[in-house]
């Protein structure tokens, strides 16, 4: 059977390495600053074609920053999920 070629719905998750809980594509698609996460294709990879989807859908710009770069030292990382969580909460309680 081939894969599918779009994303799963919403009501599909996946445990996540990095965060160590279940998320959805969704998530994954838009975790760092509005970009993919730079694991999104070894997580997504066997439950459909995230690569081709991807390419379909990002910038070459915006495939090169999420995925030919250096990655980030852990800690920056954290660093920077703890600052969007922040930024999330101020604007939920306006």
């Amino acid at each position: 059977m081939d894969k599918e070629s779009t994303p799963p719905a919403d009501d599909f998750t996946i445990r996540c390495p990095r965060l160590g809980h279940q998320i959805t594509f969704s998530y994954c698609r838009s975790e760092t600053l509005g970009l993919p996460c730079s694991k999104i294709l070894d997580c997504w990879f066997e439950h459909f074609q995230v690569e081709d989807w991807l390419r379909k859908d990002m910038s070459t710009e915006d495939w090169e920053k999420t995925f030919q770069r250096d990655p980030k030292p852990k800690i920056t990382s954290l660093l920077e999920l703890i600052e969007q969580a922040k930024k999330r909460g101020e604007e939920k309680d306006r």
